[in-house]
């Protein structure tokens, strides 16, 4: 077998079918992914799906001039979007609009009354003290395991560190009863716990005289009826953990579901709220360098916050476990559940355990929450009905239609034979982009959106000028009087270097756009990233590969005049061919 010539590569002249098998494979693997998934098609933006588009502006609240800045606006963000995912909607938008305005977009299939009532009051974290706890789904008590002591300064240790979730139940009020302060008080006045609750044996708090609402309040209404939804709650089942504790006031025991940190679900009897978000000062994740006990999370208290929070823990560092814990509640949710060992009375907390960064500054960021200074006045509400997402959609796909057919025709038009290798290139280009943005949308929730069909329809031409890059390069080596075969592998080095240029700079302001904008915008510099993407997979994998293969047909090798590669049309130099030696002069004398 002969060695190819110098300066050409033996693969990209006589294998270009494995990369068509490749993306044909890949093509074929994809999509049989999107029908496995159950989402045969890309999901749908507000815009396009209909749903609910609420404006809420901020203002000051009493004694807080300066509350309305950047950094407040930022965290109720970070609270509407805890409060709308856990109604089960990701992919609902929640961003700033101005210096005072939030835009919450919900998209259909939500209450909308239910998502108005929870993006439109600031968050509620209490501080309360745990009765009694197990795992949702488990016949034995979770009780924390040990850590290390505190030291004499103020300290509450994280039995395990704990990722929040969020739940819909409602914002429990600031009141306070006297018969929920008595069943707590009579419950951790009993400080030794029953076998049952230390050892970890518990089914339901009536297992234990120390961890059951009823068993030192049998007569209390209020008590049995809360012992019953403790032994029915199962926080493993979303619409129960969105129901728990709903109605409860603050200065009532209530029941409530979290995470521990063996990622199982938790549920929980808690006492009256002891201490409120309002109380705290402020809170914030460090690195423990002196002790080397890793992240940790500090608070500050303010001076009423200060004497509440001395109080309870001095209660419940006379306890055993679990009733030496309190659980940090925000939002009926139960993000954190550390114990105490000794009476915190200097004003400040720390709580320690096994937290990375990320998870020591999201309960830094949690404790923050109650105490926001901002209010929020629900300015418009606005219904966008699935009639007109219907209508922009389809007139949408009218515009895409009607763009890919001009582009056609000018393939045809202007390239005939060529528009074979283009056309089909262009199909290709389209159902990979369908069948990853019908995959994007349960992965990572991704939701096609108005502007993202744009930024599909700009990718058309994207991907044409790509085509027409390649093939103008392999008319330029025709005109030079080469043949078809080299004039491609000859074209290819130039147009590849062309193309790759060209994508990058349409790729790097896409990237751009996504960084710098929010919302919508962000849809329509997805979609273009996405499609510049896979405008050089198939370039690279499909379009020169079966130009390749057909540049060996005698169809375009002859240079028919419908191929598009005609040398006449061209204007052609003579061939680039070796000539004839002249004959050798005829001697006169010999003549």
């Amino acid at each position: 077998m002969a060695a190819p010539k110098k300066g050409r590569s033996a693969s990209a002249q006589s294998r270009p079918g494995r990369s068509l098998a490749f993306i044909l494979i890949a093509i074929a693997a994809l999509t049989g992914g999107m029908f496995l998934s159950g989402h045969p098609t890309p999901r749908l933006g507000i815009d396009l799906a209909g749903g609910t588009s609420i404006t809420l502006t901020a203002k000051n609240e009493p004694g807080q001039p300066n509350a309305i800045n950047q950094t407040n606006m930022n965290t109720a963000v970070d609270i509407m979007n805890r409060r709308v995912n856990g109604l089960g909607v990701s992919e609902a938008e929640v961003q700033t609009q101005g210096s005072d305005n939030i835009i919450v977009n919900i998209p259909k299939g939500t209450n909308s009354k239910e998502a108005r009532d929870q993006v439109g009051t600031t968050a509620k974290l209490y501080f309360r003290p745990v009765l009694a706890t197990e795992v949702s789904g488990s016949a034995a008590s979770a009780s924390p395991s040990p850590s290390a002591s505190s030291s004499s300064s103020s300290k509450a240790t994280d039995k395990a560190t704990e990722k929040a979730t969020s739940s819909s139940s409602a914002s429990p009020t600031s009141s306070a009863t006297s018969q929920g302060r008595a069943v707590t008080d009579a419950l951790k006045a009993d400080s030794t716990p029953s076998a049952s609750s230390s050892a970890s044996s518990s089914a339901s708090p009536s297992a234990s005289s120390s961890a059951s609402p009823s068993a030192n309040a049998s007569a209390s209404a209020a008590a049995t009826k809360l012992q019953a939804q403790y032994t029915a709650l199962d926080c493993t089942d979303k619409a129960q953990r969105a129901k728990a504790g709903e109605g409860a006031k603050a200065g009532d025991p209530t029941v409530a579901c979290g995470k521990n940190s063996s990622g199982q679900w938790q549920k929980y009897v808690l006492g009256p709220a002891e201490v409120r978000g309002t109380d705290i000062k402020s809170a914030s994740a460090v690195f423990d360098t002196q002790s080397a006990a890793g992240w940790k999370v500090t608070m500050e208290f303010t001076s009423g916050g200060s004497k509440k929070f001395a109080d309870i823990t001095g209660k419940l560092a006379k306890n055993q476990s679990p009733q030496n814990q309190f659980a940090i509640v925000l939002d009926g949710d139960v993000v954190s559940d550390p114990f105490v060992q000794q009476a915190l009375t200097g004003g400040s907390a720390e709580i320690s355990g096994s937290f990375d960064q990320t998870e020591a500054q999201s309960l830094a960021n949690m404790l923050k929450y109650g105490s926001l200074p901002l209010d929020f006045k629900e300015s418009s509400v606005t219904t966008v009905t699935a009639a007109l997402g219907g209508e922009q959609l389809h007139a949408g796909l009218i515009a895409g239609a009607i763009g890919l057919g001009l582009v056609v025709i000018y393939l045809v038009v202007y390239y005939r034979g060529l528009s074979i290798i283009a056309i089909p290139s262009l199909l290709v280009s389209g159902a990979l982009t369908y069948v990853i943005m019908a995959l994007l949308g349960p992965t990572i929730g991704f939701a096609l959106n108005l502007p993202a069909v744009c930024g599909a329809i700009v990718a058309i031409g994207i991907t044409a000028d790509s085509f027409i890059v390649f093939f103008e390069r392999i008319r330029d080596e025709i005109r030079e009087g080469r043949s078809l075969r080299p004039a491609v592998e000859r074209a290819w080095p130039r147009a590849r270097r062309t193309i790759l240029v060209s994508d990058f700079v349409s790729f790097l302001a896409a990237a751009v756009l996504f960084i710098v904008t929010v919302g919508k915008v962000q849809g329509f510099a997805f979609t273009l990233g996405l499609t510049t993407v896979l405008d050089v997979v198939v370039v690279f994998f499909f379009t020169k590969p079966l130009m390749t293969l057909l540049a060996r047909r005698k169809f375009y090798a002859s240079g028919s005049k419908w191929s598009g590669l005609d040398p006449k049309a061209l204007g052609a130099k003579p061939p680039l061919r070796r000539t004839r030696r002249p004959s050798a002069p005829v001697d006169p004398k010999e003549a």
